[in-house]
């Protein structure tokens, strides 16, 4: 019998549980799917912006192959064509189920039954996700099924409790800044700090709601439970970039019966294996193209030959055009700015409290100065030594002694650019894609302007890839 697939996806958030070493709040339920499961340790977003790394849980492509860029409330969209998740489960007689922030475009590529965020469901309201999804559970009958719970934290605005959760509210005077930040610290960093992890609280409410669901319902053995984040969390150096902050997110797979119970498992596991797993379970032939591969090998503890190294990328968060490519081995870790000199755009993603801190007189001599001054103008390469230097603190690119290892990890990543058919490799698209983008703001700035001298909205900012796309290269489709 085909079994049901859940797949909680997170908004913003990093490995930051008890499973994974991090009690600053208390979460149960989270721990308890991972000793129901497999919790790894080294799981990643393939890309740190919103839309693009659920395209790659979609598709099981990487970015710059499913053609999905940026945000598509920024008008970035899939390729044509292009296979999804949800559309081969249909084919193969499931029923597709979607509640929250799907957050791809277009949308006729996702065949969901459901309106994804019902009228009136509040994204931080964690009871909404459970009853809109059982509803549907209970309209299926003996129908195998696809529901996908994609929950709104801990995506910012932190304004207090949602809904009346957290009960117990952190406050600035119970946390401290993250330690990515280096020695700043300041009220307002704490303040975000707390909000953060308020919204965990809640995340880890609402998993317990699905499980106890599940359970209730006698669907514990015949449900595949994902639980996963788009990337990591929405502060400087974490969401859009490919620092280790930004783009190790939770990974744990529940399946009792299936799973070997309370494994703790070291692979590198991505956006682009879970597709292939699901298509896996459910019984469907897979498209003729995918870049991960299938993690049930992992289900029952087998040693498993499995890959050395994991890829990342950035592209843009739909503001402003600084991409990178990034490969980390089990010690090292090297970035390849594309666009050396210009901007990363993540130290502004959500909030400026971090920058206001970096301003402030009493930081003027911290090592954290040289840390954010390579992100406003970054390198044409960052080489960090993780395990000596987890938080990458200190770029060991130019030092000879590093020469070696910088040139074997960037044939690795060239290696892969090649054979996933990144077409930022080839000047002409590069200079197509950064003009196209720069046009795009420039006129937006200038729409901007004139709507504040007519006492106007400002537009919002959607650029046009339709026709951008119909040129760029997909040679499998």
């Amino acid at each position: 019998m085909r079994p049901n697939i859940l797949l909680i996806t997170l908004d913003d958030m990093g490995p930051t549980a008890g499973c994974w070493g991090d009690h600053t709040v208390p979460t149960p339920n989270i721990d308890r799917m991972a000793a129901e499961g497999i919790c790894f340790t080294r799981g990643y977003s393939t890309h740190s912006s919103c839309s693009p790394a659920r395209s790659c849980l979609y598709t099981g492509l990487y970015t710059h192959q499913n053609g999905h860029h940026g945000l598509s409330h920024r008008g970035y969209m899939l390729h044509r064509g292009v296979p999804t998740l949800p559309t081969l489960l249909k084919e193969a007689g499931y029923r597709n189920c979607a509640v929250g922030k799907v957050h791809v475009d277009p949308e006729e590529a996702l065949p969901f039954e459901t309106e994804w965020e019902p009228k009136g469901m509040s994204r931080r309201d964690v009871h909404a996700y459970p009853k809109n999804i059982e509803r549907f559970i209970d309209d299926c009958g003996d129908t195998p099924w696809f529901a996908l719970c994609s929950l709104g934290d801990p995506h910012r605005q932190y304004k207090g409790p949602e809904h009346g959760l957290p009960e117990q509210m952190l406050t600035e005077d119970d946390v401290r800044p993250f330690a990515v930040h280096g020695e700043l610290d300041s009220p307002a960093m704490r303040k975000e700090v707390a909000g953060y992890y308020n919204a965990v609280q809640r995340i880890d409410i609402a998993v317990g709601l699905m499980l106890d669901m599940l359970e209730r319902k006698g669907l514990d053995e015949k449900t595949l439970v994902w639980f996963t984040s788009d990337h990591g969390p929405p502060f400087a150096r974490g969401k859009s970039t490919t620092y280790e902050f930004g783009t190790r997110v939770p990974y744990i797979a529940r399946w009792k019966g299936k799973i070997m119970l309370g494994q703790v498992r070291d692979e590198f596991v991505g956006h682009v294996d879970v597709m292939p797993t699901f298509l896996e379970v459910a019984g469907v032939e897979p498209p003729g193209i995918q870049a991960g591969r299938s993690i049930v090998p992992l289900f029952d503890g087998s040693e498993v030959s499995w890959r050395d190294h994991m890829v990342t990328e950035f592209t843009t968060h739909g503001v402003g055009f600084a991409p990178h490519r990034a490969v980390r081995s089990d010690r090292y870790k090297l970035i390849h700015n594309l666009h050396p000199g210009h901007s990363k755009p993540g130290i502004n993603v959500d909030g400026r409290e971090v920058r206001d801190a970096l301003s402030d007189p009493k930081w003027a001599d911290s090592p954290i100065q040289e840390v954010f001054a390579r992100m406003d103008r970054p390198p044409d390469y960052e080489l960090y030594d993780l395990q000596e230097d987890p938080l990458e603190m200190t770029n060991l690119a130019d030092d000879p002694k590093h020469t070696a290892i910088l040139n074997d990890l960037l044939e690795r990543l060239t290696v892969w650019r090649k054979e996933t058919f990144d077409p930022l490799l080839s000047e002409r698209y590069f200079e197509r894609m950064r003009q196209h983008t720069a046009d795009h703001f420039a006129a937006l700035e200038v729409a901007t302007q004139e709507a504040k001298e007519k006492g106007e909205e400002p537009p919002y900012n959607r650029i046009d890839m339709t026709a951008f796309q119909e040129d760029w290269p997909v040679p499998w489709m």
